[in-house]
């Protein structure tokens, strides 16, 4: 097993915890942003509703199988890592995993109104997508990582 998926069990809490290498979440995030840069391009064509169709797919493996499980994931830890060697430290997955939810969700209003011929709001639900993945693959910050940390702050904790 490697040390992006070795569970980790968190104190006050039973549920094992994924690790993920903070470099294959960028890596994942230059070819989203690619992707949905793409689609933005062609947007209203059948090839943009593809490709976002394609991305929702991938957000989609990233919730429910963790991002170490994503097609862009697998692509880094087959082919670049081996190249560049174990990461420094490994990070918690819970949240990227929150940030491909919320990836997802833009994918998905934007693929429904792509099918519906509604192109300004798929340009819009893209461009949100796009942007988020933009600032990950560029500067390493990640938005939904970002929105899933301050929801946990506000959040009422569980006995």
């Amino acid at each position: 097993m490697s040390a992006t998926s070795q569970p980790v069990v968190r104190p006050n809490d039973d549920r094992p915890v994924g690790r993920v290498d903070p470099r294959g979440q960028r890596f994942a995030a230059t070819i989203t942003a690619v992707v949905l840069g793409v689609a933005l391009v062609a947007i209203g064509s059948p090839f943009a509703t593809v490709l976002i169709g394609l991305q929702f797919a991938v957000f989609a493996v990233g919730v429910l199988g963790g991002p170490a499980r994503t097609p862009y994931a697998q692509l880094f830890a087959r082919v670049v890592r081996p190249r560049i060697g174990a990461p420094a430290e490994t990070e918690d997955a819970r949240p990227p995993r929150f940030a491909q939810a919320v990836g997802g969700v833009f994918a998905l209003v934007g693929l429904v109104a792509s099918l519906a011929g509604l192109t300004a709001v798929a340009a819009v639900a893209v461009g949100f997508a796009l942007a988020a993945a933009l600032l990950n693959a560029v500067t390493g910050f990640c938005l939904g990582c970002e929105m899933y940390l301050l929801v946990r702050r506000v959040a009422p904790q569980r006995a």
